[in-house]
């Protein structure tokens, strides 16, 4: 596993949707509708603020290594679409990409996004479509019998509780292809802030979490990135399936909470 700090990169130049000028004011609008959402239920929005350019830019690297071969691919946890704005225009001819949020208002607005976003090789030339499609529901309760080379996950980890985080990996990896990457992020001193902040069950909660989520790094980890500018800063780390079956996660912490 490799570790090193990211510097934001400059986002693809191939669609205007992630161009600086006219995306200004989708920015802004996606800005108040998170921050709408955070207040609303924070445990499963986990931020007040969307993903950052280059924090999107760095959680979707595993497409752009995979690629130009058609892919399979799932965003999960998309919220306002700052990552699949990043996703659309880096997927291969002949792709296909679910995005999923539990949040109606936000599955919503990600079925306007794509609707509206230029889909890469279009109906051009010989190249098939990429195919696009939002689903509202959990990860857990995805229905498809679909495989993944690449999964994208926004979803806040630290805010739900051990036993939901584990069906959540379980699930990951169920997902992915053997070999297939998922890539999440994490804030950075988020575990400092509780410890000092939050009540004793939530920081036990919290440091649980951790736990679980450092035992898969262990295992599956193959690199991580640190990106500062983002709101608040994040690690964001490369998950690979094994081609074998993985060993039982170590149970929680005892005194957890679930």
């Amino acid at each position: 596993m490799t570790s090193r700090t990211t510097s934001p990169a400059p986002a693809p130049a191939v669609s205007p949707a992630t161009s600086p000028g006219p995306a200004r004011p989708r920015r802004s609008a996606d800005g108040w509708t998170f921050l709408a959402e955070a207040v609303r239920d924070m445990r499963t929005t986990g931020a007040v603020a969307p993903s950052g350019r280059a924090l999107a830019h760095t959680l979707t690297a595993p497409v752009r290594s995979r690629a130009p071969r058609p892919l399979t691919v799932l965003e999960a946890g998309a919220g306002t679409g700052a990552v699949t704005r990043a996703l659309i225009p880096q997927l291969p001819p002949g792709s296909s990409l679910d995005v999923i949020d539990a949040n109606p208002r936000f599955a919503a607005r990600l079925r306007h996004l794509v609707a509206t976003a230029p889909h890469p090789a279009a109906g051009t030339g010989t190249h098939p479509r990429v195919r696009i499609d939002v689903h509202h529901t959990r990860v857990e309760h995805l229905d498809t019998d679909r495989r993944y080379d690449v999964i994208v996950s926004g979803l806040p980890l630290t805010n739900f509780t051990p036993r939901e985080v584990e069906t959540i990996m379980s699930r990951f990896l169920e997902l992915l292809r053997p070999g297939g990457t998922l890539t999440y992020f994490a804030y950075r001193g988020t575990r400092t802030a509780r410890a000092l902040l939050a009540a004793p069950a939530e920081a036990r909660r919290h440091r649980a979490v951790d736990e679980i989520m450092a035992g898969y790094r262990r295992r599956c980890a193959t690199d991580r990135h640190t990106v500062w500018r983002n709101l608040p800063p994040a690690h964001v780390w490369q998950l690979r399936r094994p081609l074998s079956v993985l060993p039982a996660p170590r149970p929680a912490a005892t005194g957890a909470a679930r």
